[in-house]
């Protein structure tokens, strides 16, 4: 930042500062972060946005070195002095401003400063309730402040790439219609519409599509959505998607424009460089890895061994592996053998969370003994033919320990998967420090537990087959969807959609909107697709989790200027609050009596 762009009040900021200006007098700004005395010199760390920058008080000025005595953490002062090199052997090389000081000429307090609730001049813990209830001084800590500023050049290259692309920057409303699944709505209730309510978008999804009904091509947005989530660790019940959408183009084209706005990201902010993004389908991703979103850079695989079981009399095996619902599956994990019960018993609480109900595990501590060399309490009930296909199969060796989850699909997957991310950190086996991909070839639709079919990503998701080929077998459908994952996270999801009456009717129908309600909850996008809607797609990417992975940090929160809670509350304005009788009798609203406590 230039001199010219900056306030009469100061002429640099602290971070800036470097040799060059050295013998030139200038003025700072900012907050005292560290007072020290040293023997008649009194120095001041001075911080402001872009960092910290050393300033020297001797005693031969006595009015401005009396005013330097007197300051205490956090005082907001300005001072104006001339940049000096520092003596050898007392740069700091911690400081982008460490081959320098300030001596100091003038002093003015702009501000005093209680003790603040915890301490900024370096990293202590403090607890997150803490932190949150006086947000505006926990940003000021450099490492917080340093998440916030990348954030903000993450969005500039972002909309940089994308307004070089030909994208227009297309606001969309904030309040709308409640959406037919509105249980996740925050609803806004009407003033002048008695008993109705609007709904805070979760996503702009049907009005980006209506976007590309006028003729807009390509739009993009920086977009608040808003979700009334179940607790969750982390989850916002409002966050920031990056949303795109683009007409007259096929799956192929929006993967590799996004792939470029995400490789020139990282290169730009990080210097990574990103290679081709390998594509996988999901049916593949499921299989070996048990996610929809795996984690590459972990070389654990689970390996189905179903066929091996079914003639086994051990029923916890043998039942799984007969039914057409279930699956069983094996994780090796290399060196794995001499691993302590403890962890195998811990291991087995972890994928109880996902519902399974134990963990199975043979130690392979020498095949040349046959059974003899395996320690496990299962391998009485299985013949050693079939022990050796399966142990052959996952590519055991001796040293290895091999572990097998058998129940419902969806259990074994989530299980294992589960686990084997966790094994991954836990032994320490990532092979790189970032892997991009893609996931293809979703399914259309999910079957619920009452045997009824939900949307995999959206209903408006085009399929690719016909409407017909849809409703004859609507289960075994494939979607023109691809997500891009990340190190195991989902940064984007996105399909092509559809962009026919017809086929939006015959999904609707499939999920049980029948069409009275389609025609209510719906009829504005019907109506659009029969007046030359052109076929279109678009992706969102979640940008506080792309933020978050960008910046190494442990939550979502850390990378929100002023997050929520994981109750969804903001403890620092209290929000949540109770609303006056007045105010809800103009928004026709009466609150039911809460029971009083006994």
């Amino acid at each position: 930042m230039r001199e010219a762009n900056l306030t009469m009040m100061r002429s640099h900021y602290c971070g800036q500062l470097n040799e060059s200006l050295d013998g030139q007098e200038i003025t700072l700004c900012g907050w005292v972060h560290r007072r020290r005395d040293h023997g008649g010199v009194i120095f001041l760390d001075v911080r402001d946005r872009e960092g910290l920058a050393q300033v020297v008080f001797d005693p031969d000025r006595a009015d401005t070195f009396a005013a330097a005595d007197k300051v205490r953490s956090e005082y907001v002062i300005k001072i104006t002095g001339k940049v000096r090199l520092r003596p050898a052997g007392a740069v700091n090389p911690n400081m982008a401003s460490g081959a320098i000081e300030v001596l100091g000429y003038e002093l003015e307090v702009l501000n005093e400063a209680e003790t603040p609730p915890f301490p900024l001049n370096e990293y202590s813990d403090v607890g997150e309730e803490t932190r949150l209830r006086y947000r505006f001084i926990d940003l000021r800590r450099p490492e917080m402040a340093e998440k916030l500023k990348l954030r903000s050049r993450i969005t500039a290259s972002i909309r940089g790439y994308l307004d070089e692309n030909g994208f227009l920057d297309v606001e969309t409303p904030i309040l709308g219609r409640p959406t037919p699944e509105g249980a996740r709505d925050y609803l806004v209730p009407s003033r002048t519409h008695a008993g109705n309510f609007f709904a805070l978008p979760q996503s702009p999804q049907l009005f980006k599509q209506l976007l590309m009904v006028a003729g807009f091509d390509r739009y993009y947005q920086i977009a608040k959505c808003f979700r009334d989530e179940d607790l969750r660790a982390d989850r916002q019940p409002e966050f920031t998607q990056i949303d795109i959408e683009t007409s007259f183009l096929e799956e192929s084209d929006i993967i590799g424009i996004t792939e470029g706005m995400v490789r020139k990201l990282f290169k730009e902010v990080l210097d990574v460089e990103f290679g081709e993004f390998p594509h996988m389908p999901f049916e593949e991703a499921m299989r070996r890895y048990g996610s929809d979103k795996p984690d590459l850079r972990i070389p654990l695989e689970l390996v189905d061994v179903a066929d091996q079981l079914q003639q086994v009399e051990f029923k916890v095996f043998s039942g799984p592996a007969n039914d057409p619902k279930c699956r069983v599956a094996a994780l090796r994990v290399p060196g794995g053998a001499s691993m302590p019960r403890k962890q195998i018993d811990d291991y087995t609480k972890f994928v109880g969370i996902y519902g399974a109900k134990g963990l199975a595990y043979i130690k392979v501590n020498e095949r040349a003994k046959g059974v003899e060399g395996l320690q496990s309490p299962i391998v009485k009930n299985i013949p050693e033919d079939k022990l050796n296909v399966i142990l052959d199969r996952v590519g055991a060796v001796d040293g290895d320990i091999v572990f097998f989850g058998a129940d419902k699909v969806k259990i074994v997957s989530e299980a294992l998967g589960a686990l084997r991310i966790k094994l991954g950190h836990d032994l320490q086996l990532l092979t790189c420090e970032w892997a991009p991909m893609w996931v293809v070839d979703f399914p259309m639709f999910e079957e619920n537990d009452d045997g009824s079919l939900s949307a995999l990503h959206h209903p408006f998701t085009a399929p690719k087959c016909t409407p017909q080929e849809l409703e004859a077998n609507p289960a075994g459908a494939l979607s023109r969807a691809y997500d891009m994952v990340l190190n195991g996270t989902e940064l984007g999801g996105g399909s092509i959609r559809i962009h026919r009456k017809e086929m939006q009717q015959t999904v609707f129908r499939i999920l049980g909107i029948d069409e009275a309600e389609q025609d209510e909850k719906f009829g504005f996008l019907l109506d659009a697709l029969k007046f030359g809607a052109p076929p279109h797609g678009g992706l969102a990417f979640g940008l506080d989790r792309l933020v978050m992975l960008m910046t190494g940090a442990q939550s979502i929160r850390e990378v929100i200027a002023f997050p929520k809670t994981q109750s969804a509350a903001d403890v620092m304005t209290q929000a949540p609050g109770a609303v006056d009788g007045k105010a809800l009798r103009e928004l026709h609203i009466r609150l039911r009596e809460q029971p009083k406590a006994e």
